[in-house]
């Protein structure tokens, strides 16, 4: 049985858009995403990733984090609840 590394953890600041607004991580290693919104400017007080069927409020000053499923390879894209900002998750091997 293969080892898995540790864990990633990768936070984005949300503040008039998503920064970074691409996230990179490894196949296989568990992963969290901590949304941290500083701003109430425009319509990023929801996230939403389809592909993981997430959709969580992010309350201002509140750091939200979100588990992402790494077992599988591919691009997946995230945005506000408007879809109107809009950030990628790169899932690679």
């Amino acid at each position: 049985m293969a080892k898995v590394e540790n864990t990633q953890h990768v936070e984005i600041m949300v503040d008039g858009g998503y920064h970074p607004n691409t996230v990179t991580l490894k196949q296989g290693v568990p992963a969290t995403l901590t949304f941290n919104r500083i701003s109430d400017a425009g319509c990023l007080d929801q996230v939403q990733i389809p592909d993981f069927n997430v959709f969580t409020d992010l309350p201002l000053g509140d750091p939200q984090a979100v588990t992402i499923d790494t077992t599988t390879a591919g691009e997946h894209t995230f945005s506000c609840g408007m879809n109107m900002a809009h950030g990628k998750i790169v899932v690679a091997p």
